[in-house]
């Protein structure tokens, strides 16, 4: 067992400093960790725990995976950033290597998930401008409802979550909702020639793991190109081997114009992300228009393919597949023994269950509570959904293990 480093603080007086000391702006599980290892987190009193949450899908490849971390120790020593101001010997290395791993000409770098969703906007819009016609500010982006993609201002504006955007407008404009999983629906806004394109997760995480029915994708991507708008795939918690394959996307035919990747695009171990679009739609953004100081600098590259190789060599969407279809198997069965869980569903691993409440109930959080101190963390969304993703280097055993925890914790528990 992998020794924990001490900081000389309990988990109460951890919990304390950040409550004194730091907005109030998430509600975490009570567990204070400080080391991971693969599939393990460990608490500063030593407990160690399954991760059932990698941190949103973003420590596909396992807490501190010593190629990752090691690319990082690497290039630290070396050069950690230029900004876009000089030219560094990192960025067209990596540019190359992810370009030709996903098949587009170009790739735009930058930090955070939600700024891959505000270029991927960006490059919309100056597309349908400057290619589409679409006379100047009359652009309109369309959304699904459910999306998620972050909390910037416009993020929050194509929402229909009431917690992300009330008491912060006024909002964006441009940006419509329609149903998820509704091709009538979306025909029905691409006829609008002012509609520039239709930005969607292939699978909504935040909102649960809401998985669309077979098709969905590909008509998404027909509809696109008869109406000549372009499909904006939101793969910033699906992508990078999440669901089984390397893209949530390469289940159907459904290549999008513009791919958003971020999260598990390091490994969890540096905020990368990244907007792939080919010629026709990445060359419309010209010098000044769009970047960041710390988008496509070095550090950042040489995680980036450090981890996109991990995925590669350790084949993760084939064992997420696997575990997957093992995992939904389990949580059937014991949906079958227990009335708590009335749904399961997901994609390799990126899965959840949904709990007989209502969202306003504290039950799943409850369940969250007791699989803590069973030794497996998981967090509830929306109320009465636990979402359960683990990292992607997990083995059968091990998920066997927790599959044990987390029958033992939803058959013995008590409202």
């Amino acid at each position: 067992m992998a020794e924990v480093m001490e900081t000389g603080l309990t988990s109460q007086q951890a919990m304390e400093l950040e409550s004194n000391y730091g907005a109030h702006n998430y509600h975490p599980l009570p567990v204070v960790l400080s080391k991971g290892e693969g599939v393990y987190v460990w608490d500063v009193e030593g407990k160690r725990y399954f991760d059932f949450l990698s941190a949103y899908s973003a420590v596909n490849q396992g807490h501190c995976h010593p190629k990752i971390t090691g690319a990082l120790k690497d290039q630290a020593d070396t050069l950690t950033l230029t900004s876009r101001a000089f030219y560094n010997d990192v960025l067209g290395v990596y540019e190359k290597f992810i370009t030709e791993l996903f098949g587009y000409d170009k790739v735009l770098p930058m930090n955070t998930g939600v700024e891959g969703g505000e270029t991927a906007n960006k490059l919309a819009r100056k597309w349908g401008y400057m290619k589409k016609g679409i006379d100047e500010n009359k652009a309109r982006i369309i959304f699904a409802n459910g999306n998620f993609w972050g909390r910037t201002l416009a993020a929050i504006s194509s929402s229909d979550d009431p917690s992300s955007y009330e008491g912060f407008g006024p909002y964006m404009p441009g940006y419509d909702l329609i149903p998820y999983n509704d091709l009538s629906a979306l025909e029905k806004e691409l006829q609008d020639p002012n509609v520039c394109a239709f930005m969607v997760e292939p699978i909504q995480g935040e909102a649960g793991v809401v998985v669309p029915t077979e098709g969905y994708l590909a008509g998404v991507r027909d509809l696109c190109t008869k109406y000549n708008v372009l499909f904006i795939a939101d793969e910033v918690q699906t992508g990078i081997a999440r669901t089984g394959k390397m893209l949530a996307t390469d289940y159907e035919d459904a290549r999008p114009d513009i791919l958003i990747l971020g999260k598990a695009l390091s490994g969890g171990v540096f905020p990368v992300s990244a907007a792939l679009a080919d010629d026709e739609v990445m060359m419309c953004i010209k010098p000044g228009e769009h970047g960041s100081t710390f988008g496509g600098n070095p550090l950042a590259c040489k995680v980036a393919m450090a981890a996109l190789q991990v995925v590669k060599d350790e084949k993760l969407a084939e064992n997420a597949y696997k575990l997957g279809e093992i995992f939904r198997a389990e949580m059937t069965k014991l949906s079958n023994e227990s009335e708590l869980v009335t749904l399961v569903r997901g994609k390799g691993l990126l899965n959840a269950i949904v709990i007989n409440d209502t969202p306003d109930s504290s039950t799943a959080w409850d369940i969250c509570m007791l699989l803590r101190d069973n030794g497996l963390l998981a967090k509830p969304t929306h109320g009465n959904i636990i979402r359960f993703a683990p990292p992607l280097v997990m083995t059968e055993e091990q998920l066997m293990e927790c599959v044990a925890i987390i029958r033992k914790t939803i058959l013995e528990f008590k409202k």
